[in-house]
């Protein structure tokens, strides 16, 4: 008897250690993905802040990602990294503001030669692509791929010309498609892109940016601007390549920056896109081309084209990404590198596209004003972001970088000499979100620039390549940067002449550094030409 009473005492511990095992079992093998949710960032060229639906706009149709806001969160004071390309995508990838960052402006890398002749850089390879960014920075994908993450980069990179340590392949992208040049991406049917580092012909004739209509040609007939809509077009073609990438890493977490070229100009759209908008607008002007950019018929209808294309293509991602099964454990943030552009034909007063803010030529793209840095946020991440939620939190795009790397738990040490605060307590709802003392962006062209945002403070220095040192004044919570009030609030001006202080740091490069602040260039002026728009 004591013999079974002790065999069943036994047999009583085997089971409730196998069960206490298999409860640990179960709970190790949790699958990776509740841990490490998918990310897709897509970030739109130059979508000012009021060209959403969602954001307000009434004359463009953007069903998609106002889905995406239904079911997310909708930032409404979110910044840019700067007024223009190369520098906000670097703020993104990086974590610093202007201030700290290598890359300060759009940098073509003159020294090399006729980088502005679009056609030799078509087939020179040495000619194509920015100033490449050191091989030592630390990005977003490096951070990813070392939390076990695949990444892509679909889209434009900008930040390093072809065989130098910058392309997206050396900074932390296990795929690459896209354009590596600004400039390159000045056609939407262009004659070549990049795969990882492999040069991609595509089925298009060539035809330079500048391109105008032929001689003779009637603005008014569609034939005349046939050239400038060819075979392949490239949104198309990125797209594909990243619901590829996407079905070839369902089964482990992977990280798509989907960076469009979509809207920045030129005008360039399918034709059945332009055709819905040409019955809403009626007849139109003809754009007829000048600078770097094609010529167009019914340029608002084209413009509107391109971004309701880029919102079919958010819709299409979102649905590849349900069919995957992979939805309900993505996080899904859409943005824009900067605000609405004022030149190849786009029409940003038509649109009011940084409404509520101007959408003046001077208060737009290239500029610090709020219409030239204030952009949409959106983010969606079914059961962990509450729907149809409206966040006012002072944030920008150096604030992903933290973000994410919260989400996948990385604490590498750099991460805490970065300029971003990790918004994940926004996402999630949390109350315990931290917040910025302030935020800071410079910016050397277009007269020399610096801004600075502190609570609902805006003080900003132009034409500083000029000599200038006035700060202008504006109360965010009073009006939309229509009233300048520096005169009245000298104890705030002087708090903000120290900050500005405080937040630059001299640039590496020359071409970002301001000679007026007592910064001295080694190269010649005369060398450092050229701005990518």
């Amino acid at each position: 008897m004591n013999h079974l009473k002790k065999t069943l005492t036994y047999s009583i511990v085997i089971l409730l250690t196998l069960i206490s095992c298999k409860e640990k079992t179960t709970i190790k093998k949790e699958p990776v993905s509740e841990q490490n949710p998918n990310i897709v960032y897509i970030l739109a060229d130059d979508l000012g802040y009021g060209e959403l639906g969602c954001y307000g706009q009434t004359k463009i149709h953007t069903p998609n990602i106002d889905a995406l806001a239904k079911h997310g969160v909708k930032f409404t004071q979110h910044y840019s990294g700067s007024p223009v390309c190369a520098p906000s995508r670097y703020s993104l990838l990086t974590g610093l503001h202007t201030g700290h960052g290598y890359i300060r402006g759009n940098d073509e890398w003159t020294q090399r030669g006729d980088v502005w002749d679009y056609e030799k850089a078509v087939h020179d390879t040495g000619l194509e692509g920015q100033r490449p960014i050191p091989d030592s920075t630390y990005t977003i994908g490096k951070m990813l791929q070392n939390a076990g993450y695949k990444t892509a980069l679909v889209g434009k990179w900008g930040l390093g010309a072809p065989n130098t340590g910058g392309v997206a392949t050396k900074q932390g992208f296990d795929f690459f498609y896209g354009y590596n040049c600004q400039r390159q991406a000045h056609n939407l049917y262009p004659k070549h892109l990049w795969k990882n580092e492999e040069k991609i012909w595509l089925n298009n004739e060539l035809v330079p940016s500048h391109s105008s209509l032929e001689e003779g040609a009637d603005p008014n007939k569609e034939e005349s601007y046939a050239r400038f809509s060819q075979k392949e077009y490239a949104p198309t073609l990125m797209l594909d390549e990243a619901l590829g990438f996407m079905d070839e890493n369902k089964e482990n977490p992977f990280f798509l920056y989907f960076a469009s070229p979509l809207t920045h100009v030129p005008l360039q759209a399918p034709k059945e896109y332009v055709d819905k908008y040409r019955k809403e607008f009626g007849e139109e002007l003809p754009y007829t081309g000048g600078g770097n950019y094609f010529p167009n018929q019914y340029p608002r209808a084209t413009y509107a084209a391109m971004v309701t294309y880029l919102d079919d293509q958010v819709g299409q991602l979102v649905s590849r990404l349900k069919e995957l099964g992979l939805y309900d454990n993505t996080l899904i943030i859409f943005s824009s590198d900067n605000g609405p552009t004022f030149n190849g034909g786009s029409d940003s007063n038509f649109f009011d596209s940084a409404r509520p803010f101007s959408s003046e030529n001077g208060k737009g793209k290239c500029f610090v004003y709020e219409g030239g840095i204030r952009v949409p946020m959106i983010a969606s991440w079914p059961d962990r972001i509450k729907p149809g939620t409206v966040n006012d939190h002072i944030s920008a795009q150096w604030d992903i970088f933290p973000t994410l790397a919260e989400i996948v738990g990385n604490k590498n040490k750099k991460i805490e000499t970065i300029d971003g605060i990790s918004l994940l307590p926004s996402l999630l709802g949390k109350k315990q979100q931290k917040e910025h003392k302030y935020l800071y962006w410079e910016f050397t062209n277009y007269g020399g620039q610096q801004a600075i945002r502190k609570g609902d403070w805006k003080a900003i220095r132009k034409d500083i390549n000029d000599g200038s040192a006035v700060l202008e004044l504006y109360n965010l919570n009073v009006d939309n940067e229509t009233e300048n009030v520096a005169s009245q609030h000298p104890e705030v001006i002087k708090e903000m002449e120290a900050l500005l202080k405080e937040a630059h740091v001299e640039a590496v490069n020359d071409r970002f550094k301001f000679e007026q602040l007592g910064e001295k260039k080694l190269a010649k002026m005369e060398e450092i030409k050229g701005e990518i728009k």
